[in-house]
């Protein structure tokens, strides 16, 4: 299933080990969520329950968009018509492997950290999607959608907003740099913006913020 595509895609991406296999924790019915999921009407969920010594995870995908992205799959062809449930999905498979990596190392994890990493994830694997599919192809557009066409609802995220603003912000600063890594064609370029997506994904959040701080 797609999911586990994505999680192989981020896995590739950031050189991570797949521990757990994401369709062993996916839920695909709201029906059966937790009464204070239930009524969000979010496609994409991560379900956290920290017992202490045991953390007990949740992904709530929808079952009609997986359904839609079995049917336009967009690792075969990303193009407009499957591009926002491509990235309702990888945002979420994002929380799911950043989380289950983190607590392998012990290392614990905010809100702001969770949405920065799942922002910069979008678009360096849309990214990199989208030249593997055209080699030839750099999408500047990318950034304008993803960052500068950014609405937070405020009805949804509510005391959160501002949260999700930052992170979006941050990630942004480091998509930009991320970005003229990329522009060029070749090895080299894949080899350098590899590198500094796999070293950023290590960081810790205040390390992150700091590391974005100094970008130019």
């Amino acid at each position: 299933m797609i999911a586990r595509q994505l999680q192989s895609l981020l896995a590739g991406i950031y050189d991570v080990p797949q521990a757990y296999d994401v369709e062993q924790f996916l839920l695909t019915d709201r029906r059966a969520l937790p009464e204070a999921f239930r009524a969000s009407p979010t496609d994409e969920q991560l379900l956290v329950a920290d017992g202490g010594d045991e953390l007990s995870l949740g992904l709530f995908l929808d079952a009609q968009l997986l359904a839609r992205l079995d049917a336009a799959n967009p690792l075969e062809l990303l193009n407009g018509a499957n591009l926002a449930d491509y990235w309702t999905a990888l945002e979420g498979v994002s929380h799911f492997v950043y989380l289950a990596w983190n607590a392998g190392h012990d290392r614990p994890v905010s809100l702001h950290e969770l949405e920065l990493q799942a922002e910069v994830d979008k678009y360096a694997a849309t990214v990199l999607l989208l030249r593997a599919q055209d080699p030839k192809r750099f999408p500047v557009e990318l950034h304008r959608a993803l960052f500068e066409r950014a609405h937070v609802s405020v009805a949804l995220a509510g005391a959160r907003a501002g949260l999700y603003r930052r992170a979006n912000q941050h990630a942004a600063r480091f998509c930009r740099h991320l970005g003229q890594l990329l522009a060029p064609v070749g090895a080299r370029a894949q080899a350098r913006a590899a590198a500094e997506l796999r070293r950023f994904y290590r960081l810790t959040n205040a390390m992150k913020v700091r590391h974005i701080e100094c970008l130019a």
